[in-house]
């Protein structure tokens, strides 16, 4: 067997997975922002607790909650459909391939990342979401006006998360209340948590 036509086969195939996937969710996004606009995101949503209790509070918000695991957004859309709310959206989706599919017409008002996988092992610390590419990534596709909210139990990650972000020329640490409570599965079970609210900075 030749190993440079495997490879490439190997490659063909990722590649045609991946437009696959790119289909699937540029066709949820065409239905949950037939117009553009702006919307709540939630960045690693689980099975949908916060961003179900966030859009029952706000009916005016377009709500999207992305999760890489299947089950999860099962579950998060059954929740969805029990309480009937239209606008809230949850998509199986990676970070940088939704806003990769993301329409022009579509910005992000603000994002939620709460109780993230801490990857506490210095070798997995580069699989942590809260990085200067993803940082750049965000910023992009945010509104002028934008916040990102930060929730972690694993004082390593956010102290991490709080450099990485003070670093950052399109980011801006702010000190304003959190803007929506509500106790997720994650947060019940930690003994204490930190959070870190952050703004889009001017000009950038």
């Amino acid at each position: 067997m030749n190993p440079i036509n495997t490879d490439a086969s190997v490659g063909e195939a990722y590649r045609a997975l991946v437009e696959k996937r790119q289909n699937v969710i540029k066709k949820e996004l065409e239905s949950a922002l037939p117009d553009g606009g702006d919307f709540i995101w939630e960045l690693g949503c689980g099975h949908g607790h916060f961003l179900t209790a966030y859009a029952q509070a706000h009916p005016d918000r377009v709500c999207i909650g992305v999760d890489i695991v299947g089950e999860r957004v099962d579950r998060a859309r059954r929740k969805r459909d029990r309480a009937k709310l239209a606008n809230l959206h949850f998509f199986h989706a990676e970070a940088a391939l939704f806003l990769q599919t993301l329409p022009l017409s579509a910005t992000i008002a603000a994002t939620f990342i709460l109780f993230p996988d801490p990857w506490p092992k210095v070798r997995h610390h580069k699989h942590r979401i809260i990085q200067p590419a993803f940082l750049t990534a965000v910023a992009k596709r945010s509104l002028a006006t934008a916040r990102l909210y930060f929730r972690t139990d694993f004082v390593p990650y956010f102290e991490q998360a709080k450099e990485a972000i003070s670093a950052h020329p399109a980011w801006s640490e702010d000190d304003g209340p959190w803007p929506f409570e509500f106790e997720t599965v994650f947060q019940s079970r930690a003994e204490s948590y930190r959070s870190l609210s952050a703004r889009r900075a001017v000009g950038i």
